[in-house]
């Protein structure tokens, strides 16, 4: 069983994993559509993480284009009571070819909230997430960030949001974005969900000790790299052995992982595997979860028996000499943020 975790210094409780819910939905249906599990399959997906006590799971609008949302929320209806699990879902993004369809302007939070209550079938978010900065956003008008601020402020004094986060942007944007909201006595974010993982280390620069001296959860995104990790590539970009690294959503996993650090950390990863008789990703994640400063990775999964993989990753304990050992080959890269594609 998972246990309870403290979601930065607010009085919500989390677990120990995030369950992602990015490939659940309608298949075909989104970016993601070519590896996306419908209802059916999802379902015992959904009960083992309840059973195991994984309650914590996070969504966005804009994963299947409404479609994840729909399916998560009614899932959720069907197997747990509404105050038994914590459900996170994130705005911004386009979500149609209007003007105002994405951003976080004054008008598309509040309708983007209302768009999510009904796909989600609830009354309430638990917590809100702005899927990128206020200026970060393709496409979008940049609006003021005391905007977005109020807004939000807004939907949390009307019940709708209960807390907010906050994913990928440049620790400087958001440190402004918590202090502008603590001089207005806004709502402040209570979580980071940032890009970070054991081929992916440049927020240990500055983002992952801002929120760690501060009390903000960092509750990190793609911490298998998209599979990398997992050894889904077999040693290259072009040995995909899996739905998702062999259809469309490899072009976007080239993207983000450059440098020639990539795959010879993929084989530490497996040695160290071999080392604890644990599985690549179970060693991937456990090292995030070795690190005092995050709270909870948001991982994903397509059978039942990845999520016990990663449920049990969480009582791997590695040396320090390990961790060495994977961290050193590491080589700095460019921060995806500044060319527009983390």
């Amino acid at each position: 069983m998972l246990k309870p975790v403290q979601m930065g210094k607010s009085g919500l409780r989390g677990c120990e994993l995030i369950l992602g819910t990015m490939n659940f939905g309608e298949p075909g249906r989104g970016h993601q559509g070519d590896w996306t599990l419908g209802p059916d399959e999802a379902r015992p997906i959904f009960q083992a993480a309840l059973d195991n006590g994984l309650f914590y799971f996070d969504c966005a609008d804009i994963y299947g284009v409404g479609a994840s949302e729909q399916v998560v929320g009614g899932l959720l209806r069907e197997l747990a009571p509404r105050d038994e699990y914590v459900l996170a879902t994130k705005i911004s993004m386009p979500m149609g070819r209007g003007a105002n369809h994405g951003g976080l302007s004054r008008k598309h939070i509040m309708e983007g909230v209302d768009a999510c209550l009904q796909r989600l079938g609830m009354d309430y978010i638990d917590h809100l997430v702005i899927h990128r900065h206020p200026h970060g956003i393709p496409g979008s008008v940049q609006a003021p960030i005391e905007e977005s601020l109020e807004a939000l402020h807004d939907v949390v004094k009307a019940g709708k949001v209960l807390y907010l986060g906050a994913s990928s942007m440049f620790a400087w944007q958001f440190a402004e974005l918590q202090l502008t909201a603590q001089m207005h006595g806004w709502t402040p974010f209570i979580s980071m969900q940032n890009h970070y993982n054991l081929v992916y280390r440049e927020e240990e620069r500055e983002m992952n000790p801002y929120c760690a001296g501060h009390g903000v959860a960092l509750t990190p995104w793609s911490p298998l790299a998209r599979g990398i990790l997992t050894g889904a590539y077999q040693g290259g970009f072009s040995g995909g052995s899996t739905n998702r690294s062999q259809g469309g959503d490899r072009m976007r996993t080239e993207s983000l992982y450059h440098g020639e650090h990539v795959f010879a950390v993929v084989e530490r990863v497996v040695e160290i595997a071999g080392k604890y008789g644990k599985t690549p990703a179970q060693i991937a994640v456990a090292w995030l979860l070795n690190k005092p400063e995050i709270t909870a990775p948001i991982v994903g999964v397509s059978r039942v028996e990845q999520l016990d993989q990663l449920i049990e990753a969480t009582k791997v304990i590695l040396e320090a000499e390990d961790i060495r050992y994977l961290e050193e080959l590491y080589q700095p890269v460019q921060n995806l943020l500044s060319i527009g594609i983390s």
